[in-house]
């Protein structure tokens, strides 16, 4: 598995599109860090960004690898290798070759401008945790649907349409709900909704640490109350991992009776 992980760093590495990733972000941080002086400012805008696009990029490249490596993963098939050794180095692979450029193209631009020495670091800290974060579940669920359907149109679509539905649909049908429902007592019930998707986990997440939670009324309030407790956020941290734990479970299971 670790010489898997290992090739399929390497592989990515070389290639032109982590390279472009990387320097999206590079460019993005160093823009807004230009433009404004107030760099809690900066985190929130990229916050936005952040919880939408890396889930988005960690789907589209789990799935386009994946089905781009086919004949290689065929190959290794013919050795004395466990199957589920090789998918879980290539997913493990992937997410890392991810985090890696996002993490260094949010870090220099910070380092450069002295973020390191102010206090934001905990924001800052939080948002690339929640990109971290992203890029492990999404892609694993990119390599759980691509397990599941030979034809890549159809698992590509699949992907998109999941990252779609936990990015914005999921959220307009829970306010669709609350706002019906607006009469009845649903703190608990937002709560364990939110909890449900990864996508509004980690954006409340950086929101309470950014200590903007107000914005959000008296939803708000009640997220502060229960994430702020060292409970709240043990839930949290252990319901991200479920959410990256569970996929790659799976992908172990499926990976060892995958016939080709």
């Amino acid at each position: 598995m670790l010489k898997v992980l290992k090739y399929t760093l390497y592989d990515l590495l070389r290639s032109g599109w982590s390279w472009i990733y990387f320097g999206f972000y590079l460019l993005l941080t160093f823009s807004l860090l230009f433009l404004n002086n107030d760099v809690s400012k900066s985190v929130i805008t990229l916050m936005n960004v952040l919880v939408v696009l890396t889930s988005l990029i960690a789907v589209v490249f789990g799935s386009m690898y994946y089905y781009n490596s086919r004949e290689f993963i065929e190959l290794l098939l013919g050795q004395p290798l466990k199957r589920s050794s090789i998918f879980i180095g290539q997913y493990l692979g992937v997410s890392l070759s991810l985090s890696l450029s996002l993490l260094l193209g949010l870090g220099i631009p910070f380092a450069f401008y002295g973020g390191f020495n102010t206090e934001v670091i905990p924001d800052f800290s939080m948002l690339l945790l929640a990109g971290v974060f992203q890029n492990f579940i999404f892609t694993a669920l990119a390599y759980n649907l691509s397990l599941y359907h030979e034809n890549r149109i159809k698992g590509f679509s699949y992907a998109i349409l999941m990252w779609l539905f936990l990015t914005v649909l999921y959220d307009g049908l829970f306010l669709i709900l609350l706002m019906n429902y607006s009469a009845y007592p649903l703190e608990k019930f937002s709560l364990v909704a939110t909890l449900l998707n990864p996508v509004d986990l980690s954006r409340i997440l950086i929101m309470l640490q950014l200590d903007i939670s107000a914005l959000m009324g008296y939803t708000g309030a009640v997220f502060k109350q229960f994430f702020g407790t060292g409970l709240g956020l043990f839930t949290v941290a252990a319901i991200l991992l479920l959410w990256i734990i569970v996929p790659v479970w799976n992908l172990y299971r499926k990976g060892n009776n995958k016939d080709f």
